[in-house]
């Protein structure tokens, strides 16, 4: 039986309503904030393409740790970005027991030993020509010459305080190569969060800008995937599972969310989207420019992502999308005296509540 018994439009009419029959929620316990590490002290160095984002240097990083924690966001994920002077080929700043990260996972874990500390694990942000492992003669990456690095980057930053490793590089075998390594050195503990359908994207320029990783040469089309393929990321995501993966992730989000959703079913483990600096970025510009709410889409964007199948979200408005979802307390309103409640009209949505920016559409 349908119209006029069935009327969608009654769970739609007030705001107390539609939350009470939601179907999708996004809690701040979901996000995992990205966070760029550089040298000095006090340093706090804008990126241009990504306003609001920031380098920072390790006390400065503590600082930014306490505020999040503060606010009841879990989880850092820290990339280094070390001066040029300290690149190589090898790119073996990554598994320096003094790096960046791995100096800012321990005072992080000394100052704030409630956070979740996630470790990028790669080497674009390392190596002198930008790419993500060992080159041969021909300037390909090595997968299995990367893979011995990759797994001594895992253990130095395991030693560092590391919760999770994040394998980044694309190689295959990345992932059975860390965890035997981690098992190896006393680490069966540490997680591994497996950056496990990555696209070769436009999306990631403002990144590159962040983390001064842009390749010298070509591109990483031979190792990233073609962003055309859909079932060749279920089978990264079942490969990396079968590894011993502990978290998948899809990289980027926005464009992808199909695949979030067929990882999501393929998959019985948790599965996190990135989203990356390039969809952060023009939601910024629009909003900027007067063209879009940018909390609104920020939080459409992001429910998206959870909608789709996604367990986490890793993003650059985490520490905004935490005081967003706050909730805000509620006012009783009384009705004015002598008025009559409406025939078949109940309590529900006479509560007033911040309505929710870009709704009137």
């Amino acid at each position: 039986m349908g119209f006029p018994v069935h009327r969608l439009r009654r769970l739609r009419r007030s705001e107390g309503v539609r939350r009470l029959v939601r179907e999708t929620h996004v809690a701040v316990g979901d996000l995992i904030a990205p966070l760029f590490l550089c040298d000095g002290e006090n340093q706090r160095q804008e990126i241009h393409a990504m306003p609001g984002v920031f380098r920072y240097s390790i006390d400065a990083a503590v600082e930014e740790a306490r505020l999040l924690h503060r606010l009841r966001v879990p989880a850092l994920l820290l990339f280094g970005v070390p001066p040029a002077e300290r690149k190589d080929p090898t790119g073996k700043e990554a598994w320096a027991s003094e790096g960046l990260v791995q100096c800012a996972l321990r005072a992080i874990r000394e100052a704030v030993p409630g956070m979740v500390l996630i470790a990028d694990t790669c080497f674009c942000e390392y190596t002198d020509h930008g790419h993500c492992g060992v080159l041969n003669a021909g300037k390909e990456v090595m997968n299995d010459r990367t893979l011995e690095n990759l797994a001594q980057t895992a253990v130095s930053q395991a030693r560092a305080g590391a919760d999770i490793v994040a394998p980044s590089a694309m190689m295959d075998g990345q992932v059975s190569a860390i965890r035997r390594m981690l098992d190896t050195q006393g680490f069966e503990y540490v997680a591994i969060m497996s950056y496990a359908a990555k696209y070769a994207s436009a999306f990631y320029g403002p990144f590159r800008e962040a983390a001064h990783s842009t390749p010298a040469f070509g591109d990483r089309r031979q190792y990233q995937m073609d962003y055309h393929n859909r079932r060749e990321a279920v089978r990264e995501v079942q490969l990396d599972e079968e590894e011993g993966a502990d978290i998948l992730m899809v990289k980027p989000a926005l464009a992808y969310m199909d695949v979030i959703r067929a990882a999501r079913e393929a998959a019985n483990t948790p599965i996190a989207a990135y989203n990356v600096s390039g969809e952060y970025a023009m939601v910024k510009a629009a909003a900027r420019n007067g063209w879009i709410d940018e909390k609104a889409a920020a939080l459409e964007i992001v429910t998206g992502f959870k909608r789709a199948g996604a367990d986490l979200v890793i993003t650059y408005w985490a520490k905004d999308l935490a005081r967003w979802l706050e909730p805000e307390p509620v006012e009783t309103v009384k009705p004015d005296a002598g008025s009559a409640k409406p025939s078949g009209q109940t309590g529900l949505g006479r509560r007033k509540t911040a309505r929710v920016e870009g709704e009137k559409h």
